[in-house]
Formats: C-alpha cells, structure tokens, sequence
C-alpha cells in the first residue's frame, strides 16, 4: 500500500511537470538540452545506444573511470560497452540554441543578468578577477581559491570609490576652468600690452625722419608676430580646454549614470571603469613662456640708430643760473651744476627756484624736436626733464604734469616716473647718460639710456598749452652732480 501511495504521488509530480513543461516551451528546451550529470548546457554530447540516454563527453568518461569492460548509465544503470556511445550533433546543436533562447528571454524580460556558464543569478563577486559569478561557479576549479564576497557587498565597495574618482575628476574639471580663465585673462593682458607696444612705436616713430621708417616697421613686424604666437597659444590652450572639458564631463555623466545601473550589470567591466577613472590628470599649458614679457619690454626699449636721431637734433643747452637754488653752483660754461658748501643770498628774481631745488636750461623752445645728454652718475637723489615756462618758481611746487613738469628721477635708490602719483620706473640697468628728447609738434618727452639705446619712459601726450618748455632739472642732495654731457 505504501508502494502504491508512493507511485501515485510520483504520478502526480510527473503529471505537474508535464502541466508547468506545456505552458513554459523554452524550459522544457532548456531541460532536454541539459547533461543531468553537470547540470549544464550539453557540450560534445554522446548518446547511449542501448538505452538512448545522452550526457556530455566529459561527464561520463569521468564517470565510468575505473569500468574495464562494460559500463553503467547514470540514469537508468544499465550495462552497456563503452564502444556503445555515440556522437549526437543534433543535440549539441539543440543545445547551443537552447542557451542562446535563454539568454535573449532574459535579456528581453529586463531580469538581472544570470551566468552564461550556468544560467544562474551572478549574486557573487569574485575579487581576484574583479568580475560577477553564480554559486556554481563559486564552487568550481577555476573559483574556488578565490577571495568571493556577496555581489551586494562589493558594488557598495566599488559605489563608493566611484563616487570618490567621481568628486576628484569634478574638482580637476573646476581646476581646468581656473585654468582657462587665468590663461584667458593673461593672454589679454598680454594682447592689451602688445597693443600698448604697438601704439607707442607708431607715435613714437611717426614724426621721426625717413630713416627710421624700416626700424618702425620691423619692430612692428616683430609685434605681429608676437600678437600671432600669444594669439595661437590662447587658441590652441583653449581647444585643449574644451576638450578635456568635454571629456570628463562625459566620464562624470557616463559614471553617475553607471552608478544606477543594476548591481549585476554595474559590476561588468569594472576594472576598465576604473582605469578610465584614473588615467593621468590634465596638464596645465603653460599660458605665457617666460620669453614673452621680456620681448615686449626689449622692444619697447631698443630703438636702433636712435643715437644719431639725437645728435641730429642736438640742442645747445646750458644751465641757467638765474632760475638755480641759491645754494647750486653753476659751473662757468654752464655744462655743470652741484650743490655749494654754503648757501648763497644773490639777488631776487622772480625766476629763480626757492625753496625748490631746481634749476633749468637757458635755451627754450616752441616747435620741433631737441634732444640733449645728462650725465647724473650712479646714485643721488635727482630728477631731469622737461618744465613750462609758466611753471611755479617759489614756495612747494608740483614737480609732475600737472604742475607744468615731465620728468623722471631717482630718490632714495629707486627710479620713478614723476607722476601723480609717483610711479616706479623699471630699468634693466642704472642708467648714468640719460637722453632727454622733446617732439613739442606733437606733445611728446622721451627719456632713453644713452648706452644701450633703451627708452625708459615716455609722456605720449605732454600739454605744453603753447608756451615755450625748458630743459628741467632737480638736485636732491649734496652727493648729487649734474652735467650736461655730450
């Protein structure tokens, strides 16, 4: 009876899985191409011929191992000679085609993805190959000396280096933007000087002689091609800008998206997520090659031939002791001024410079271009340059435009523009022959250094308002000597 109660629940089984196998063909496909034995997908399958069953090549050689004559189905243990298996394509073939349907079915239903192995859930992550396995594979040869933690586990490990690779490479894009902007800003500042530079050599050039002409366009030229490298360079950085740009925020989207993908699916390839993450960091070009500044500033300075400019129109200047502080001393060709021991009570004249320590030359003038040589030394406080007949004579004076003077000087061992308010003069050497060049047709005081030709400062708009202008000079202490040099 008990056999009986047994056979008829074994019928009921059958019978429920003949009912589940009708409704669901692709797992009855999926059945009939699996090794009962490995439970997989049938590779290389034989077939029994006396009994018809069939098993992977593998799986029954290793079954049988040991057997000397006859061997013994799996499935139905009966004896069959090992000559007794069989080849069967067809099956193999069946086989290939169940798995791939499987797949596609999975693929289709939006499910998780499953072992292609063992069409098993991949809720495994195996470490040492950094890739998503099934409890199956966990087991096998291949995994089984591995170091394996739960799929759940190691994708919020990997979340959350993603998520850190991800704040580095937004903070390297923000640094890149810092990058262009101050690249962008130092090549206008550098566009702006080279448009200064440009300016100044056509004012300064366009009342000179003929001779000077090929000079103005070659330094011009030179700028050109200056104002086209700075130009290049910020064109050429900033495609590199756009570039990197583009591409980490690409890689930024590319990851976030990533990570809200499925954890099984998240895990695919994630060494190679990751090398893309940490591939080198952008390199900031260089926006201004040291060269650049300094190329702006000799062109500025350099002025080829400019000496023979000069003794071309050569004033005959003196000093004029009427305007001296009571305290100079002028020497008797009027070439030399210095301070005197003693100060001296000459007659008043409302010319003379009192207290102002000032003095100037005894030639003036209202039209054309003059030029003369001071030789002030090295060191000493004094100023040199060009004053207004009209300029305040008594009392504190303004010793700048404003007041009717365009000089520069040195005080207290630096060199200054006297501006308002004073600013600094750079100078690549001491100068001790300055060269004092007034183009009064067109409001113009130069200052160059007479040694090496370079110009030091220029007052590109003087307002001389019609009055005659003098040569103007300033001695601030006793160390101080001027001479009008040749």
């Amino acid at each position: 009876a008990e056999l009986q109660e047994v056979e008829t629940q074994l019928d009921s089984v059958h019978l429920l899985e003949c009912a589940m196998a009708a409704e669901n063909p692709a797992r009855t496909l999926q059945e009939e191409a699996t090794c009962s034995i490995c439970l997989d997908y049938f590779h290389e399958p034989v077939m029994i011929i006396d009994c018809g069953h069939n098993f992977c090549r593998a799986c029954i050689t290793q079954c049988q191992e040991g057997w000397q004559t006859n061997l013994s189905c799996p499935c139905c243990r009966g004896s069959f000679p090992q000559r007794n298996l069989k080849p069967n394509r067809q099956l193999a073939s069946l086989a290939e085609v169940a798995k791939q349907l499987n797949l596609q079915l999975i693929k289709d239903s939006g499910g998780e993805r499953v072992c292609e192995k063992h069409q098993e859930a991949l809720k495994l992550f195996c470490q040492d190959d950094q890739t998503p396995i099934c409890v199956v594979c966990n087991c096998s040869k291949e995994h089984r000396a591995h170091s394996v933690v739960p799929s759940e586990e190691a994708a919020q490990e990997y979340k959350v280096e993603i998520q850190s690779q991800v704040e580095i490479l937004k903070k390297e894009r923000a640094e890149i933007q810092v990058f262009q902007s101050s690249g962008e800003m130092a090549s206008q500042e550098l566009l702006q000087e080279v448009e200064a530079e440009k300016q100044k050599v056509v004012s300064e050039f366009k009342q000179l002689h003929l001779f000077l002409e090929k000079q103005e366009e070659h330094r011009l030229g030179q700028l050109r091609e200056l104002d086209q490298e700075i130009k290049k360079r910020r064109d050429e950085n900033a495609t590199k800008f756009s570039t990197v740009l583009s591409c980490l925020g690409d890689l930024v989207c590319e990851l976030e998206g990533k990570c809200q993908q499925p954890v099984s699916e998240f895990l695919q390839d994630i060494r190679s997520t990751l090398n893309r993450c940490m591939k080198g960091k952008f390199q900031n070009p260089a926006a201004e090659p040291p060269t650049w500044r300094r190329r702006i500033k000799e062109l500025s300075r350099e002025i080829v031939s400019l000496q023979d400019a000069v003794k071309k129109f050569k004033a005959n200047v003196t000093f004029d002791p009427a305007t001296a502080h009571p305290r100079f001393v002028v020497s008797e060709n009027g070439k030399r001024v210095r301070w005197g021991d003693t100060r001296q009570e000459p007659p008043y004249r409302p010319e003379r410079f009192d207290p102002s320590r000032c003095i100037l030359g005894s030639e003036g003038f209202t039209a054309g271009s003059h030029g003369w040589v001071v030789e002030v030394g090295d060191g000493g406080t004094w100023a040199v340059g060009v004053a207004r007949e009209s300029v305040k004579r008594k009392g504190e004076i303004l010793l700048d435009p404003e007041g009717g003077i365009w000089a520069v000087g040195l005080c207290r061992g630096l060199y200054r523009v006297l501006n308002s308010p004073v600013t600094p003069l750079f100078v690549s050497r001491n100068p001790q022959r300055i060269v004092v060049y007034v183009k009064y047709d067109v409001h113009t005081v130069l200052f160059f250094d007479l040694e090496n030709l370079a110009l030091l400062y220029s007052f590109p708009s003087a307002a001389f308002a019609g009055e005659k202008v003098f040569p103007f000079f300033r001695l601030g202490d006793m160390q101080t000597c001027l001479r009008i040099g040749p």
